[in-house]
Parts: C-alpha cells; sequence; structure tokens
C-alpha cells in the first residue's frame, strides 16, 4: 500500500499502526517519527503540491481539516479523483475513533481497535487521578502571542487540562481557537501559563518576554514562575501523542498526584 499523509498528526497515527514504510511522502511538518523526516515532501499543510501527490500514485491520501484553509487540499484531491479520507477530530474521543477509521482504510483494523483500547485506557486512568484534585489550577495556552490565539472550550486542550487537574481559562468560549488580548488573558488570573507556539521549538521561546507585557509582572503566574515551555508537537496536533503530553503536564502541575514524567510514549 502507498500511503501519503499530508498532516502531521495523520502521520503520527500511521505509525501507531506500524505502517510507517507505507508512507511514500509526506507533508512539510511532518517530524515524527524520525524516519519520516527523510521522506519525499509535498509541501507545507495548507499549500500541498497536489500535482506531486498525483505522481507519486498514493493508494490512499490521508487529509485533514485540522487547520482553517486545508479545505483546499481536500477539494482537489477530490478534483483530480485521488482516494482520500480527511481527518478531523476536535475532541479526545474523536482522535481515538481516528485511529479506528484510519485502520479500516488501511487493513489494520485489529491493530488499531488494540491501540484504540489502550488510548482510552489511558484517558480513563488519568481521569480517575484528577477526580481526586480539589482545586485543579487554571492554565492559560498560548498558541501564538500576537495577535493571540488560545485554545477554546472546543478544543482537546480544555480536556487535556481537566485530565491533568487543571482548568483552561477559556473553557467557556465556545470555540476551538480564540483569538483575544493580553488584557483578556491577565483578567482571568491563570495559575500557569503553558507556551506552546505553533510551529516553534521550546529553545525558540522566550518566557521573558511574558514579564514585559502591559500589568503582566502583578500575575500570580508571572510571580511565581509557572512558566511552563512545553512541546507543541505534544500538544497542538490531534493524534494519539497528546498522551505524552498529557503525562508530561500533569506530573507538573501535580507531582504528588500523578506519576513521575518519563518521556516514555504510553502506546509504544
Amino acid at each position: 500500500m502507498r500511503i501519503v499523509s499530508i498532516c502531521p498528526s495523520n502521520t503520527e497515527i500511521v505509525h501507531y499502526l506500524g505502517l510507517t514504510d507505507k508512507l511514500v511522502a509526506v507533508d512539510d511538518y511532518s517530524d515524527w517519527p524520525e524516519q519520516v523526516q527523510h521522506l519525499p515532501k509535498v509541501g507545507p499543510d495548507l499549500n500541498i503540491d497536489i500535482e506531486k501527490v498525483e505522481q507519486l500514485k498514493p493508494d490512499l491520501v490521508m487529509a485533514s481539516l485540522s487547520v482553517p484553509g486545508m479545505e483546499k487540499n481536500v477539494q482537489a484531491l477530490k478534483e483530480r479523483g485521488i482516494p482520500y479520507i480527511v481527518l478531523n477530530p476536535n475532541s479526545l474521543q474523536e482522535i481515538g475513533d481516528d485511529i479506528i477509521t484510519v485502520g479500516k482504510y488501511t487493513g489494520t483494523e485489529p491493530r488499531a481497535r488494540a491501540v484504540a483500547k489502550k488510548y482510552f485506557a489511558f484517558l480513563h486512568k488519568y481521569k480517575q487521578y484528577a477526580e481526586g484534585i480539589q482545586r485543579p489550577k487554571s492554565l492559560y495556552w498560548e498558541w501564538w502571542p500576537k495577535p493571540v490565539f488560545t485554545p477554546g472550550g472546543r478544543n482537546w486542550l480544555t480536556e487535556v487540562s481537566i485530565l491533568a487537574g487543571g482548568k483552561n481559562v477559556f473553557a467557556d468560549v465556545n470555540q476551538a481557537s480564540v483569538q483575544t488580548t493580553w488584557q483578556d488573558v491577565y483578567n482571568r488570573k491563570p495559575d500557569y501559563i503553558c507556551m506552546i507556539w505553533v510551529g516553534v521549538q521550546t529553545d525558540k521561546m522566550n518566557p521573558e518576554l511574558m514579564k514585559k507585557r502591559e500589568g503582566w509582572n502583578s500575575l500570580h503566574a508571572i510571580n511565581k514562575g509557572n512558566i511552563l515551555v512545553l512541546d507543541e508537537d505534544l500538544y497542538c496536533r490531534p493524534s494519539p501523542r497528546l498522551l505524552q503530553g498529557i503525562s508530561k503536564i500533569s506530573a507538573l502541575l501535580h507531582p504528588n498526584i500523578f506519576p513521575v514524567y518519563t518521556g516514555k510514549d504510553p502506546l509504544l
């Protein structure tokens, strides 16, 4: 089988199903697992070279609508008659369901169901841990600083927050992605700030910049040094790697309740 993935989260699901060797190309941003970095690239996820995809004669293209603007990729695949599926999860439940969906289309349904079972078992275990927490930590997740973008109530990071013993301060906004202001963030007074600038590596992010924002020096999160610079690929992609992200942040927020973070992927 010849598979082309045009979104990093799709590429990651392919790996969990043991199909990495079936990939013949990926989008420019797919970087996990390491071996996909050496595959042919078909462009950034918002500007896929559909002609190049077609030349690869794929049996299946794994498309996505996880980022606004990806619709044109799907339309182009449809117009050319290239076989494809589209994933568009916003919740942890939908991500788990997508594992099984990909399994059905790739002939790996038994393995997919086994992976999904472990995935949902992990979520259940962390839900039980979190239920014992009397005061969840309030979290501000920063996707981008200027303009300010953060996940709202309809994004998986609201669920991730709960499972990690926290609460997304923008959970009340019934959107997946929220454009807001630094003043609005300040007014919500988060206990912790989680820096996960999309597409930016942790060593390129400078938490000191937050202290320069007007009035932010009086924020509890700033005063206490509660700025978490996190790996955006463990939080910003709707793939099973979110479990590793949950493991990491829960251990940081509540080290006496959650297991020690080892860096090991709970599904591999």
